[in-house]
């Protein structure tokens, strides 16, 4: 089967129906992914997700299974159940790891596969939702990537769809890594990925995806419903909203991150003093409350220590702790300059003009299918008098740029549509179905 073409270029594989025995009904979509940890662009593509999953299979029941399931249950009332249940907490002495393991771990692992085993009984699909769980960025083998397939192969033993929906993926450099994330990969009966780079990555693990299918980021299918209007801002003058990120995590060394990130905040504190010169109003945002606190401290303190001074109002630090605080910060902007994947994604969705300063692959991939690449600079890279033209060129050039990303992100949301209507062909929640 083959959809339409798409600017956003794609092309879609059928979902296999080969099984051969049914089932009654299964009511649940469960959602896989690095939820309720204080990452607001994660938390947008739960968002997005539970809400067109909603929309396109009625009576369906959602749940998570992710890093953070009592935040997660609180803020949006979900089931939701861990990723890893009973973690053990660190021990230094060898002697004692190893003996715990045998005598505590392996006991423990069962009782994880039996869980999930267990929790996947009443699920339909099992849905990896991506949220930076792809890559080996902080992440150990043996962790989220070992969770990761432990969960995969109870779906295919629940008969369950297993589907990797939208998601990015790379760079993986530790071979045990690539190895568990390419089996899960091999086991799906769906694959998707929101970029070239994605999709090139996985082939060059070794996995055919000719008939895998591109489409764009979950969050822009996030409900127009709960989008912000822009207010007015009173007194406020033009605002500039400045997204931070506490570190540069893509190609760096661990020798070389500190200082990477170190030049990364001297550049940003020039850009932000040019700014105050010009009258502008700097509002800062961040991507993740947990991680970026750092960085919104550095920068104040380099402020402070280089003798900048400025009006109290010109600098706005209300660090959002939702997504419904960031995107109202994002609405009260009139450009964006930011390095998180999804302040700059959903800046773009808002209608914003937006300079990147990209830490990622990613980063790239988006700006340039917005046709924004020249508004794009590395973060290794910062060029303070290239970011005040970029800044320049999009206030001369608002509205075209605007009218421009408005129309761009229309066509990524009514492709995700096709791909929320391709993934949940075949299901049907109120009667038995063939498994």
């Amino acid at each position: 089967m083959r959809g339409r073409k798409l600017p956003f270029e794609h092309n879609i594989v059928d979902l296999d129906e080969a099984c051969v025995t049914s089932r009654p009904a299964r009511k649940t979509v469960a959602l896989f992914g690095m939820f309720g940890v204080g990452n607001l662009g994660n938390e947008c593509t739960l968002v997005a997700m539970a809400h067109n999953i909603r929309r396109f299979l009625p009576g369906a029941e959602v749940c998570c299974i992710c890093g953070g399931p009592e935040d997660t249950t609180a803020r949006y009332h979900l089931p939701a159940f861990p990723i890893r249940e009973l973690s053990l907490a660190p021990m230094n002495n060898r002697l004692l790891r190893l003996l715990r393991k045998i005598v505590v771990g392996i006991p423990l692992e069962l009782y994880r596969w039996a869980k999930a085993f267990k929790r996947l009984n009443a699920s339909c699909m099992l849905v990896m939702t991506g949220t930076g769980m792809l890559s080996d960025v902080g992440i150990l083998p043996l962790g989220l990537h070992y969770d990761i397939l432990r969960w995969s192969i109870v779906a295919k033993l629940r008969r369950c769809k297993l589907l990797f929906v939208s998601v990015g993926v790379g760079p993986v450099r530790h071979p045990l890594s690539r190895f568990l994330i390419k089996t899960a990969l091999w086991m799906a009966d769906y694959r998707s990925y929101r970029d070239t780079f994605s999709k090139d990555y996985v082939k060059e693990m070794g996995i055919a995806t000719e008939g895998d299918a591109l489409y764009p980021d979950l969050a822009f299918s996030f409900p127009t419903s709960m989008l912000p209007r822009v207010r007015n801002r009173d007194g406020h003058g033009t605002v500039i909203g400045l997204g931070l990120i506490t570190n540069d995590r893509k190609r760096a060394t661990s020798e070389k991150v500190e200082g990477i990130y170190d030049d990364y905040i001297s550049k940003v504190c020039t850009f932000v003093v040019w700014l105050i010169a010009h009258k502008y109003t700097v509002r800062l945002l961040i991507g993740d409350v947990v991680y970026d606190s750092r960085v919104r401290q550095d920068l104040m303190t380099f402020l402070e220590r280089s003798g900048v001074k400025y009006d109290g109002g010109q600098i706005i630090d209300e660090p959002a702790r939702s997504v419904d605080e960031l995107l109202s910060q994002l609405a009260d902007t009139d450009i964006v300059v930011a390095s998180r994947f999804h302040n700059v994604l959903l800046a773009l969705l808002l209608g914003k003009p937006v300079v990147a300063i990209s830490f990622h692959e990613k980063v790239d991939s988006l700006m340039g299918a917005m046709g924004l690449t020249q508004f794009c600079q590395d973060i290794e890279h910062v060029d303070v008098n290239k970011l005040i033209d970029q800044l320049t060129a999009l206030e001369d050039n608002a509205e075209s740029i605007k009218h421009e990303g408005e129309r761009r992100s229309q066509i990524y949301r009514s492709a995700l549509e096709e791909q929320y209507g391709e993934i949940v062909k075949g299901i049907r929640i109120d009667e038995p179905i063939e498994v």
